[in-house]
């Protein structure tokens, strides 16, 4: 199904809501869910705090893991930090916390490491929501992805790359506060190429394809998978590759559509 949104913390219906007759349902109509989210590439748990804001406050339980060498575990970066320790950092978080019936939600690089996490540990995601993110197949890597090394600068270091431009529509007040958190992504991390043992997951999945960009849209690729795929949900927003920061209600509200309703 496709859905197009705009207006902040407004859209059109999906399939996964109730109707409560004008398409849509209060938030506050749905059961408390856990929703853990893999974040992008330079960032950590810092850059989803509007978003945690939003939904723990409909009483939804939201966890963010940082990984290792990024955010406040930036101290940990090493050469060898690759993929599958970014994907062992959320499994390990899953597996400690004990979270079942979990709405996986992975944005950009994060749904590299989503797609790990899903394939790793089905049984315990009940949603999968990829926002503008990479969806790899068995063997692909994001440099595959995304046109290869050539995409990406790389750092003096040679094992480090340095963090993209921000979209030249962010905000001052966003760029003031997001450039001095983000952090050179380890190269592994793009490099390293995904084994996956499970062809699909079991769990529903849904796209959330970001419109708004200037430049060159590595996620298009995907919305044109997806956008006619029966098994997909599908969604087309106009917000920038960063709705988290830059249109956090929006952003907000289309994840809430994915909370479990309560029964009848």
């Amino acid at each position: 199904m496709v859905v197009a949104a705009r207006e902040e913390g407004e859209m059109e219906s999906c399939r996964h809501r109730p109707d409560r007759g004008d398409g849509r349902r209060s938030a506050r109509e749905y059961l408390m869910a856990t929703y853990l989210i893999c974040h992008g590439a330079w960032a950590g748990n810092w850059a989803w705090k509007r978003i945690r804001d939003l939904l723990r406050t409909e009483n939804h339980e939201v966890l963010v893991p940082t990984y290792t060498g990024l955010g406040e575990r930036a101290h940990l970066a090493n050469p060898l930090v690759d993929l599958e320790t970014h994907i062992q950092d959320v499994r390990n978080v899953i597996e400690y916390e004990n979270l079942t019936d979990i709405i996986l939600v992975g944005h950009s690089y994060g749904g590299m490491v989503a797609t790990g996490i899903a394939d790793r540990i089905p049984e315990r995601i009940r949603q999968m929501i990829y926002v503008d993110a990479f969806v790899p197949q068995d063997g692909e890597s994001l440099y595959d992805l995304s046109g290869g090394e050539s995409s990406f600068a790389a750092s003096v270091e040679g094992w480090l790359i340095p963090p993209v431009a921000l979209a030249p529509d962010t905000s001052p007040e966003d760029i003031a506060w997001t450039t001095p958190l983000r952090r050179h992504q380890p190269v592994r991390t793009f490099s390293q190429r995904l084994r996956l043992s499970h062809a699909t997951p079991p769990c529903p999945r849904a796209y959330i394809h970001c419109t708004r960009k200037p430049n060159k849209d590595f996620f298009r690729q995907f919305a044109d998978r997806f956008s006619q795929n029966p098994a997909w949900a599908f969604h087309g927003i106009d917000a920038s590759h960063s709705p988290n920061i830059t249109d956090p209600h929006l952003l907000a509200q289309l994840l809430l559509s994915y909370a479990p309703a309560p029964l009848p």
